[in-house]
């Protein structure tokens, strides 16, 4: 994945012009109805869906997703281009179509970095008037299924230290105050996964005048770099549903890590299956204040 995967307004606009591109927008109904990128169309299931990695959740994920991008208009000439909101306000899920469309085979994807935020702050243009894409087949393929993770690889790595097992998801979760976004006791068990590293997702942008932006690919890899993350490090992603971890997925392959790889089911399927192991309480050791000495 070597492209350039995140693209301004003014190089969206400008797509647009020469034709051949489908603009998705993945943020709820009511936002879209409000005001979207002229010709862009709705789909927000793309955030919305929870996947399981069984072999029966895989095959219902492949369908719906190439049912869905396939009405949207994409038949495998087109680019699509994603948006949100903004890159911290949409819970990565312009990136979580992304990583979808890269999983079902699908290369011709860009996000617009800084989501519709950075177009409006370019003085672009939006509408209400909602789009009606001519259908079109999807051409699912499995060019890209190394990149999704079953429940049995994660286990089968939690003592492989060669492989940094990066949990994104917020502080609260990773403490194992809450279990998910919807709630605390959404999920039936808090907690993480054995031996994980953490980096909350908000740690790959930072603000600018148009909106947070991802940082820049040495700034992303002093924040990897303080989990044992290099370039040449295979990286397994997992937040709760696989949002926020495609938006880490985009940082981390923008900056140059070569393998990187997703358990889309994370925290919603893993805490759902009790014979899976979760590890709880304070993720770091108590650091004992030193013996006072002796007078």
């Amino acid at each position: 994945m070597s492209e350039k995967i995140l693209i301004s307004p003014a190089e969206l606009s400008a797509m647009m012009s020469e034709g051949g591109v489908v603009v998705i927008d993945t943020r709820n109904p009511d936002a879209y109805a409000a005001g979207h990128i002229p010709g862009a169309v709705n789909l927000h299931d793309i955030f919305t869906f929870l996947a399981m990695s069984t072999p029966e959740g895989m095959a219902e994920l492949k369908q719906k997703f190439a049912d869905a991008f396939g009405a949207a208009g994409l038949s495998g000439a087109e680019t699509a281009v994603l948006y949100e909101q903004s890159m911290n306000t949409g819970f990565g899920m312009s990136c979580r179509g992304f990583f979808l469309l890269q999983f079902l085979g699908y290369k011709k994807a860009k996000i617009l970095h800084g989501g519709l935020a950075a177009w409006l702050a370019a003085d672009m243009g939006v509408t209400g008037e909602m789009s009606t894409p001519a259908p079109k087949t999807f051409p699912l393929s499995d060019a890209g299924s190394d990149l999704m993770l079953t429940k049995e690889q994660m286990l089968a790595v939690l003592d492989d230290d060669a492989v940094v097992k990066l949990d994104v998801r917020d502080v609260d979760e990773w403490v194992g105050t809450s279990s998910s976004p919807y709630g605390p006791d959404f999920c039936p068990r808090k907690g993480r996964i054995p031996n994980a590293k953490w980096i909350e997702w908000y740690r790959m942008m930072k603000p600018t005048a148009a909106g947070p932006m991802f940082k820049s690919k040495d700034e992303i890899l002093a924040e990897c770099a303080s989990v044992g993350v290099t370039p040449d490090t295979t990286v397994f992603l997992y937040c709760f549903k696989g949002a926020r971890a495609s938006n880490s997925f985009v940082a981390l392959k923008e900056a140059g890590v070569k393998d990187v790889r997703m358990y889309f089911g994370s925290w919603n399927e893993w805490s759902r299956d009790p014979a899976l192991p979760i590890e709880t309480g304070m993720p770091f050791a108590t650091i004992e204040a030193p013996a006072k000495a002796a007078e």
